[in-house]
């Protein structure tokens, strides 16, 4: 079926019915889904060059991939996706990936603007002050961030999850278990989100008078074997903690054989809480002893920035506009009162 006949069968013009299958946002809800509707129906696909003469839109959303042999493919990235893949499959939307030395994006971000090919992009891991962003802000596409990057002067349009509270949150309890001496295995300090989790724990501390001991924190990539090489570290040393924060289900597991390796009982001898409870194919609640941890989704987070950016290619949603998701705290049987 093609555009005449279709509009045909709706009794709409081809104007309507373009405008309502390319998001115009004076096209009327009601309109909108009856076109969309019938599209799915009959099998309409909209020509891209076509729809790109006409509307002046790629119908692509870009990310610029970090490459090289320094670069891992970090598994919430992979989950993020599918989150992001899943919104834009369903809505006429295509995700382009371009990669980028990982110490040269702005290179790339630069061209894919300048050639126009896509409609809009994301940013994800931000830094502080991070220079991407500002660029994205000077070349004037629509953007959205994965996160948050302090230190600008202009207001941009993220969306986050509220670490600092999640890492606080969890450290009160472990206050009230009675725990004094508690470690953190945070993820790259380089980083907004590792920075905040930081925050959050050392203000949780502060409410009851106590300081965070700069030995028991380790900041690092967050794979499994950094995370085994963190506990040995932390728990064969003399003042070991009776609890660890760990920024990862990834390092987490590592936590775990470490203490297993050490005879070190979880919860008996330490308290463990990690952040993630996201992944289909690691339940914090198969482990060997089911763990505690922060929740939040990131497919969720990955659908989100999907819709916000077709709502901006749209024109339905414009300025800037941050969202802070709350975090869960799921308690689970890896906490304990402090060891006596």
């Amino acid at each position: 079926m093609n555009l005449k006949q279709l509009s045909q069968m709706l009794a709409l013009s081809q104007t309507t019915v373009s405008r309502a299958l390319n998001g115009y946002p004076e096209v009327n809800e009601e309109t909108r889904r009856r076109v969309m509707d019938a599209a799915k129906r009959h099998g309409y696909r909209p020509n891209p060059s076509a729809r790109r003469l006409a509307t002046g839109k790629t119908g692509m959303i870009g990310y610029v991939l970090p490459t090289g042999a320094s670069v891992d493919i970090d598994p919430h990235f992979v989950e993020f996706l599918s989150g992001l893949g899943d919104y834009a499959r369903s809505h006429e939307l295509d995700l382009v990936l371009s990669p980028a030395d990982a110490e040269d994006q702005e290179t790339t971000y630069r061209r894919i603007v300048a050639n126009k090919q896509v409609d809009a992009v994301y940013i994800s891991s931000p830094r502080p002050a991070d220079r991407r962003i500002a660029l994205l802000h000077a070349l004037g596409i629509p953007f959205i961030v994965h996160g948050r990057s302090d230190g600008h002067e202009f207001d941009y349009s993220y969306i986050d999850i509220d670490n600092e509270g999640a890492f606080r949150e969890a450290t009160r309890l472990l206050l009230q278990l009675g725990h004094r001496r508690i470690a953190l295995i945070n993820g790259d300090m380089r980083e907004t989100f590792a920075i905040h989790r930081e925050q959050g724990v050392r203000r949780a501390l502060a409410g009851d008078g106590l300081s965070l001991d700069e030995r028991h924190i380790l900041s690092m990539t967050m794979t499994e074997e950094n995370g085994y090489r963190a506990a040995r570290r932390l728990l064969e040393s003399a003042d070991a903690p009776t609890a660890i924060l760990c920024s990862s289900l990834i390092m987490a597991l590592g936590v775990v054989r470490a203490a297993r390796d050490l005879a070190v009982s979880i919860p008996g001898d330490v308290s463990l809480i990690a952040h993630d409870d996201v992944f289909p194919w690691l339940r914090p609640e198969n482990f060997s002893v089911p763990l505690a941890t922060t929740r939040s989704s990131i497919r969720a987070a990955g659908a989100r920035v999907a819709e916000r950016l077709a709502a901006r290619i749209s024109g339905l949603e414009s300025g800037s506009r941050g969202e802070v998701w709350p975090v869960d705290l799921v308690v689970r049987s890896s906490v304990a009162g402090v060891p006596r």
